[in-house]
């Protein structure tokens, strides 16, 4: 006999309130959101409600000061990261990149119940934009588990401007895929490529970004 007991969302860190400070109660609201909604519209798992603060809010937050100016969040799905920077930096400009139908109609709802004016969602596929004139180019862009960097880096680069960055959230594999990008790190003329490691420092799970210039 199965055990039918449906699992619980994980309980606030009190590490939060530290990184969303004011904007706390948005964050309490999304994540409230995304735990009942997110399973039944395909956004997340079951399995990822007992760590759906740690493993996902948290996580995303972690990347909010780096950002600066517009910025694309590509393959943006539930919000993970692109909601929860634009909660945690209402002075930053967001624009949520998502191919699927279902998933921007999630987004833009979110938007809306939470009354966010400093997000764009937007349908369409990241290699579709250049050329389209769309909100183009962004001062920085990110993306979290769409692939890896050899096939990302084709991707998000053109999306942004020169001097631009790419801040894009990695896992613990990060420098074996900065090596086997090398080619197309070089064919997108990308400099100082870097990994950060965030969160350590507040008791977190370490949080992985490939940090790289955009040919300036």
């Amino acid at each position: 006999m199965t055990d039918a007991t449906p699992p619980q969302v994980e309980a606030e860190p009190e590490v939060a309130a530290t990184l969303f400070g004011d904007r706390l109660e948005l964050a309490r609201s999304y994540t409230a959101s995304l735990a009942e909604h997110g399973e039944t519209l395909g956004l997340i798992g079951p399995r990822e409600l007992p760590q759906l603060w740690s493993r996902h809010i948290l996580n995303s937050a972690l990347l909010a000061p780096l950002l600066r100016g517009r910025v694309g969040d590509v393959g943006s799905g539930a919000g993970l990261p692109g909601l929860l920077l634009a909660i945690a930096r209402p002075d930053v400009e967001l624009t949520l990149i998502e191919p699927m139908e279902r998933r921007t109609e999630w987004l833009q709802s979110e938007v809306d119940r939470m009354g966010l004016d400093n997000v764009t969602v937007l349908r369409a596929r990241a290699e579709e934009l250049p050329g389209s004139g769309t909100l183009l180019p962004l001062d920085q862009v990110t993306a979290r588990a769409v692939s890896a960097l050899r096939t990302l880096i084709p991707l998000t680069a053109p999306l942004v401007r020169s001097g631009g960055e790419l801040v894009l959230m990695k896992g613990g594999r990060a420098e074996e895929e900065i090596d086997a990008a090398q080619k197309v790190i070089r064919r997108h003329r990308l400099h100082d490529v870097e990994v950060l490691e965030l969160g350590a420092d507040l008791g977190l799970y370490v949080t992985r970004v490939v940090r790289a210039v955009v040919d300036p």
